[in-house]
Protein backbone atom coordinates (compact mmCIF):
# COMPACT_ATOMS: atom_id res chain seq x y z
CA UNK A 1 0.00 0.00 0.00
CA UNK A 2 0.75 3.04 -0.49
CA UNK A 3 0.40 7.05 1.34
CA UNK A 4 0.26 10.19 0.26
CA UNK A 5 3.02 11.73 2.05
CA UNK A 6 1.43 15.43 3.50
CA UNK A 7 3.63 18.33 3.66
CA UNK A 8 6.43 18.69 5.95
CA UNK A 9 6.88 15.16 6.04
CA UNK A 10 10.19 15.18 4.11
CA UNK A 11 13.49 17.62 4.77
CA UNK A 12 15.46 19.18 3.16
CA UNK A 13 18.17 16.77 1.40
CA UNK A 14 21.92 18.41 1.09
CA UNK A 15 23.98 18.28 -2.07
CA UNK A 16 26.99 16.61 0.06
CA UNK A 17 25.03 15.07 2.31
CA UNK A 18 27.40 13.74 5.74
CA UNK A 19 28.59 9.89 5.98
CA UNK A 20 27.63 8.68 9.18
CA UNK A 21 28.99 5.29 10.27
CA UNK A 22 26.35 2.94 11.88
CA UNK A 23 27.81 4.12 15.62
CA UNK A 24 26.47 7.41 14.40
CA UNK A 25 29.84 8.94 13.88
CA UNK A 26 30.74 11.67 10.91
CA UNK A 27 32.83 9.63 8.67
CA UNK A 28 32.71 12.42 5.68
CA UNK A 29 36.10 12.24 4.64
CA UNK A 30 38.06 15.39 4.76
CA UNK A 31 39.33 17.61 2.27
CA UNK A 32 43.06 17.34 1.70
CA UNK A 33 43.56 20.61 2.51
CA UNK A 34 41.57 20.14 6.08
CA UNK A 35 44.12 16.93 6.02
CA UNK A 36 47.17 18.92 5.58
CA UNK A 37 45.82 21.57 8.25
CA UNK A 38 45.60 19.28 11.12
CA UNK A 39 48.48 17.24 10.68
CA UNK A 40 50.75 20.56 10.60
CA UNK A 41 49.59 20.16 14.39
CA UNK A 42 51.29 17.16 14.90
CA UNK A 43 54.44 16.25 16.87
CA UNK A 44 57.70 14.80 13.97
CA UNK A 45 57.14 11.13 15.02
CA UNK A 46 52.80 11.34 14.69
CA UNK A 47 53.64 13.23 11.57
CA UNK A 48 56.40 10.78 10.36
CA UNK A 49 53.76 7.83 11.30
CA UNK A 50 50.32 9.17 10.09
CA UNK A 51 51.23 11.19 6.88
CA UNK A 52 54.71 8.99 5.26
CA UNK A 53 53.30 5.44 6.36
CA UNK A 54 55.80 5.13 8.86
CA UNK A 55 56.60 2.36 11.51
CA UNK A 56 57.56 3.26 15.26
CA UNK A 57 60.13 1.08 16.35
CA UNK A 58 58.87 -2.25 18.50
CA UNK A 59 58.06 -1.79 22.43
CA UNK A 60 58.05 1.57 22.48
CA UNK A 61 55.17 2.95 21.87
CA UNK A 62 53.32 4.99 24.82
CA UNK A 63 49.91 2.67 24.46
CA UNK A 64 51.60 -0.68 24.00
CA UNK A 65 51.26 -1.38 27.95
CA UNK A 66 48.07 0.68 28.62
CA UNK A 67 45.50 -1.46 30.48
CA UNK A 68 42.80 1.13 31.01
CA UNK A 69 39.32 1.28 29.98
CA UNK A 70 38.45 3.72 27.64
CA UNK A 71 38.70 4.97 23.41
CA UNK A 72 41.53 5.24 21.17
CA UNK A 73 41.11 7.69 18.40
CA UNK A 74 42.84 9.26 15.35
CA UNK A 75 45.56 11.64 16.64
CA UNK A 76 45.10 13.39 13.38
CA UNK A 77 40.84 14.10 13.19
CA UNK A 78 39.73 12.37 16.29
CA UNK A 79 37.79 9.62 14.79
CA UNK A 80 37.18 6.58 17.42
CA UNK A 81 39.09 3.88 16.16
CA UNK A 82 39.64 1.32 18.71
CA UNK A 83 38.98 0.24 22.09
CA UNK A 84 40.26 -1.36 25.06
CA UNK A 85 37.45 -3.84 25.43
CA UNK A 86 39.05 -5.48 22.37
CA UNK A 87 42.58 -4.60 23.26
CA UNK A 88 45.14 -7.56 23.74
CA UNK A 89 48.92 -8.62 24.08
CA UNK A 90 49.71 -9.77 21.36
CA UNK A 91 53.96 -9.83 22.04
CA UNK A 92 54.54 -8.06 18.67
CA UNK A 93 55.34 -5.19 20.42
CA UNK A 94 52.87 -2.85 19.25
CA UNK A 95 49.45 -2.19 20.49
CA UNK A 96 47.17 -5.10 18.79
CA UNK A 97 43.52 -5.25 19.29
CA UNK A 98 40.77 -7.92 17.52
CA UNK A 99 38.59 -5.65 16.49
CA UNK A 100 37.79 -1.62 15.35
CA UNK A 101 35.62 -0.07 17.24
CA UNK A 102 33.40 0.13 14.49
CA UNK A 103 34.45 -0.89 11.08
CA UNK A 104 33.29 1.55 9.05
CA UNK A 105 35.95 4.06 10.98
CA UNK A 106 38.70 1.96 9.32
CA UNK A 107 39.68 1.49 5.75
CA UNK A 108 41.65 -1.24 4.31
CA UNK A 109 44.42 -0.65 1.46
CA UNK A 110 46.46 -3.13 -0.20
CA UNK A 111 50.10 -2.70 0.89
CA UNK A 112 52.89 -3.95 -1.40
CA UNK A 113 55.75 -2.23 0.07
CA UNK A 114 58.42 -3.94 1.05
CA UNK A 115 58.52 -7.04 -0.95
CA UNK A 116 55.22 -8.02 1.05
CA UNK A 117 51.66 -7.82 0.20
CA UNK A 118 49.92 -6.57 3.59
CA UNK A 119 46.48 -5.06 4.35
CA UNK A 120 47.42 -1.39 5.25
CA UNK A 121 44.83 0.04 7.71
CA UNK A 122 43.94 4.03 7.84
CA UNK A 123 41.45 6.56 9.53
CA UNK A 124 38.31 6.28 7.16
CA UNK A 125 38.09 10.35 7.70
CA UNK A 126 41.09 11.14 7.16
CA UNK A 127 43.00 8.67 5.70
CA UNK A 128 46.32 8.82 8.42
CA UNK A 129 48.24 5.47 8.40
CA UNK A 130 47.73 3.55 11.63
CA UNK A 131 49.63 0.38 10.98
CA UNK A 132 48.53 -3.31 9.16
CA UNK A 133 46.02 -6.05 10.18
CA UNK A 134 46.81 -9.46 10.12
CA UNK A 135 44.85 -12.91 10.23
CA UNK A 136 46.79 -14.17 13.54
CA UNK A 137 44.84 -12.88 16.10
CA UNK A 138 42.61 -14.12 18.57
CA UNK A 139 38.91 -15.25 18.72
CA UNK A 140 35.76 -14.60 17.40
CA UNK A 141 37.48 -12.18 14.63
CA UNK A 142 41.01 -13.97 14.26
CA UNK A 143 42.03 -10.77 13.09
CA UNK A 144 45.04 -9.07 14.90
CA UNK A 145 45.20 -4.81 14.45
CA UNK A 146 48.88 -3.63 14.85
CA UNK A 147 48.80 -0.50 15.37
CA UNK A 148 51.46 2.20 16.19
CA UNK A 149 50.88 4.08 19.58
CA UNK A 150 51.85 7.93 17.31
CA UNK A 151 48.67 6.91 15.28
CA UNK A 152 46.72 7.23 18.36
CA UNK A 153 45.30 9.65 21.33
CA UNK A 154 43.61 7.79 24.28
CA UNK A 155 40.36 8.78 26.20
CA UNK A 156 40.02 7.37 29.40
CA UNK A 157 36.77 6.10 30.20
CA UNK A 158 34.62 8.87 31.67
CA UNK A 159 37.01 12.03 30.51
CA UNK A 160 34.94 14.70 28.46
CA UNK A 161 35.57 14.05 24.49
CA UNK A 162 36.16 16.77 22.19
CA UNK A 163 33.86 17.27 19.77
CA UNK A 164 35.82 15.59 16.93
CA UNK A 165 35.75 12.42 19.04
CA UNK A 166 31.83 12.18 19.80
CA UNK A 167 28.70 11.01 17.84
CA UNK A 168 26.39 12.96 16.28
CA UNK A 169 22.93 13.74 18.08
CA UNK A 170 20.65 11.28 16.86
CA UNK A 171 16.98 9.88 17.85
CA UNK A 172 15.84 5.98 18.04
CA UNK A 173 12.17 4.74 17.58
CA UNK A 174 11.02 0.90 17.71
CA UNK A 175 8.69 -0.72 15.65
CA UNK A 176 7.08 -4.03 15.34
CA UNK A 177 5.90 -5.38 11.68
CA UNK A 178 6.08 -9.17 11.64
CA UNK A 179 9.48 -11.16 11.11
CA UNK A 180 12.19 -8.52 11.87
CA UNK A 181 14.60 -9.67 9.07
CA UNK A 182 12.86 -7.29 6.08
CA UNK A 183 11.50 -4.73 8.32
CA UNK A 184 15.66 -4.12 9.69
CA UNK A 185 16.67 -4.41 5.98
CA UNK A 186 14.37 -1.77 4.47
CA UNK A 187 14.59 0.57 7.75
CA UNK A 188 18.64 0.31 7.03
CA UNK A 189 18.27 1.83 3.19
CA UNK A 190 16.15 5.00 4.66
CA UNK A 191 17.75 8.35 4.30
CA UNK A 192 19.32 9.31 7.42
CA UNK A 193 18.54 5.91 9.10
CA UNK A 194 22.40 5.62 10.42
CA UNK A 195 21.47 1.83 12.44
CA UNK A 196 18.74 -0.50 12.19
CA UNK A 197 19.01 -3.83 14.70
CA UNK A 198 16.95 -6.24 14.97
CA UNK A 199 15.57 -7.08 18.79
CA UNK A 200 12.77 -8.02 21.18
CA UNK A 201 10.65 -5.64 23.01
CA UNK A 202 7.77 -5.54 25.19
CA UNK A 203 8.12 -8.69 27.39
CA UNK A 204 8.35 -9.89 30.49
CA UNK A 205 11.55 -11.57 30.69
CA UNK A 206 15.19 -10.13 30.44
CA UNK A 207 17.44 -11.18 27.85
CA UNK A 208 15.08 -13.26 25.81
CA UNK A 209 16.38 -15.74 23.24
CA UNK A 210 15.17 -16.56 19.62
CA UNK A 211 13.96 -19.88 21.05
CA UNK A 212 12.24 -18.22 24.25
CA UNK A 213 10.16 -15.80 22.29
CA UNK A 214 9.21 -18.53 19.54
CA UNK A 215 8.19 -21.23 22.33
CA UNK A 216 7.88 -19.65 25.08
CA UNK A 217 5.18 -16.97 26.59
CA UNK A 218 7.83 -14.20 27.18
CA UNK A 219 5.05 -11.71 25.65
CA UNK A 220 7.93 -10.08 23.40
CA UNK A 221 7.63 -8.98 19.82
CA UNK A 222 10.19 -9.12 17.23
CA UNK A 223 11.14 -5.15 17.17
CA UNK A 224 13.81 -3.36 15.26
CA UNK A 225 15.43 -0.20 16.85
CA UNK A 226 16.01 2.37 14.20
CA UNK A 227 18.48 4.92 15.21
CA UNK A 228 18.10 8.12 12.85
CA UNK A 229 19.44 11.51 12.02
CA UNK A 230 16.82 13.86 13.18
CA UNK A 231 17.84 16.53 10.74
CA UNK A 232 17.53 14.72 7.31
CA UNK A 233 14.78 12.55 8.18
CA UNK A 234 11.56 12.93 10.63
CA UNK A 235 9.94 10.59 12.57
CA UNK A 236 6.75 11.07 10.76
CA UNK A 237 8.63 9.99 7.61
CA UNK A 238 9.44 6.68 9.69
CA UNK A 239 6.07 5.93 10.33
CA UNK A 240 4.54 6.49 6.84
CA UNK A 241 7.45 3.60 6.02
CA UNK A 242 6.41 1.14 8.58
CA UNK A 243 3.11 1.20 7.48
CA UNK A 244 4.63 0.67 3.71
CA UNK A 245 6.11 -2.12 4.74
CA UNK A 246 3.50 -4.70 6.51
CA UNK A 247 -0.02 -4.45 6.89
CA UNK A 248 -1.43 -3.22 9.95
CA UNK A 249 -4.96 -4.70 9.92
CA UNK A 250 -3.40 -8.31 10.75
CA UNK A 251 -3.61 -9.30 14.29
CA UNK A 252 -0.73 -11.27 15.61
CA UNK A 253 0.54 -12.31 12.64
CA UNK A 254 2.32 -10.82 9.37
CA UNK A 255 2.06 -12.83 6.49
CA UNK A 256 2.83 -16.73 6.85
CA UNK A 257 4.54 -15.86 10.29
CA UNK A 258 1.64 -16.47 13.00
CA UNK A 259 2.12 -15.59 16.94
CA UNK A 260 2.09 -12.40 19.17
CA UNK A 261 5.53 -12.49 18.66
CA UNK A 262 4.66 -10.73 14.91
CA UNK A 263 2.16 -8.28 16.50
CA UNK A 264 2.15 -4.94 15.01
CA UNK A 265 3.39 -2.44 17.28
CA UNK A 266 5.12 0.97 17.98
CA UNK A 267 6.64 1.25 20.75
CA UNK A 268 6.65 5.47 21.85
CA UNK A 269 9.76 6.96 23.58
CA UNK A 270 8.28 10.38 24.22
CA UNK A 271 4.96 11.71 24.41
CA UNK A 272 5.37 13.51 20.53
CA UNK A 273 6.53 10.31 19.25
CA UNK A 274 2.81 8.85 20.77
CA UNK A 275 0.73 11.75 19.72
CA UNK A 276 2.22 10.98 15.79
CA UNK A 277 1.62 7.59 15.54
CA UNK A 278 -1.34 7.90 16.69
CA UNK A 279 -2.29 10.90 14.57
CA UNK A 280 -0.86 8.70 11.43
CA UNK A 281 -2.88 5.81 12.80
CA UNK A 282 -6.18 7.97 12.68
CA UNK A 283 -5.56 9.54 9.39
CA UNK A 284 -4.58 6.01 7.58
CA UNK A 285 -7.47 4.67 8.87
CA UNK A 286 -9.50 7.31 8.25
CA UNK A 287 -8.21 7.66 4.50
CA UNK A 288 -10.77 3.92 3.52
CA UNK A 289 -7.49 2.49 2.01
CA UNK A 290 -7.12 -0.11 3.79
CA UNK A 291 -9.15 -3.53 4.34
CA UNK A 292 -10.10 -3.50 7.64
CA UNK A 293 -9.06 -1.81 10.91
CA UNK A 294 -5.73 -1.29 11.90
CA UNK A 295 -4.73 -3.45 15.09
CA UNK A 296 -1.25 -1.63 15.65
CA UNK A 297 -0.62 -1.27 19.33
CA UNK A 298 1.26 2.44 20.47
CA UNK A 299 2.60 1.43 23.85
CA UNK A 300 5.90 3.22 25.91
CA UNK A 301 8.78 1.45 25.14
CA UNK A 302 10.21 -0.93 27.52
CA UNK A 303 13.66 -2.63 27.28
CA UNK A 304 14.99 -3.31 23.97
CA UNK A 305 16.80 -6.80 23.89
CA UNK A 306 19.11 -7.09 20.53
CA UNK A 307 18.71 -10.51 18.69
CA UNK A 308 21.39 -12.48 18.22
CA UNK A 309 24.31 -12.00 15.64
CA UNK A 310 22.85 -14.32 13.62
CA UNK A 311 19.93 -11.97 12.89
CA UNK A 312 21.44 -8.87 12.62
CA UNK A 313 21.56 -7.86 8.70
CA UNK A 314 19.98 -11.07 7.96
CA UNK A 315 19.12 -10.84 4.14
CA UNK A 316 21.86 -8.83 3.16
CA UNK A 317 24.42 -11.59 4.57
CA UNK A 318 21.85 -14.17 2.81
CA UNK A 319 20.54 -12.98 0.34
CA UNK A 320 17.52 -14.50 1.32
CA UNK A 321 14.04 -12.90 -0.40
CA UNK A 322 11.55 -11.11 1.79
CA UNK A 323 7.70 -10.33 1.42
CA UNK A 324 8.63 -6.77 3.00
CA UNK A 325 8.65 -3.84 0.31
CA UNK A 326 10.89 -1.58 -0.37
CA UNK A 327 9.31 1.88 1.26
CA UNK A 328 11.52 4.44 -0.15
Amino acid sequence: MTHDEPEGSELPVSDNPRIISRSAYDITPLSEERVRELASRLDPEAYRVTQKAGTEPPFCGNLLDNKKEGIYCCVVCGLPLFSSEHKFTSGTGWPSFYREFDPQHVRRVEDRSHGMVRTEIECARCGAHLGHVFDDGPKPTGERHCLNSASLVFYEKGAELPPESRPIKTEVAYFAGGCFWGIEHYFQKGPGVINAVSGYMQGNTENPTYKDVCYKDTGHAETVMVVYDPTRITYRRLLEAFFDMHDPTQLNRQGPDVGTQYRSGIWYVSEEQREQAEAYIRQLQESGKLRGPIVTQVERAKTFWPAEDYHQDYIAKTGRACHVKDPW
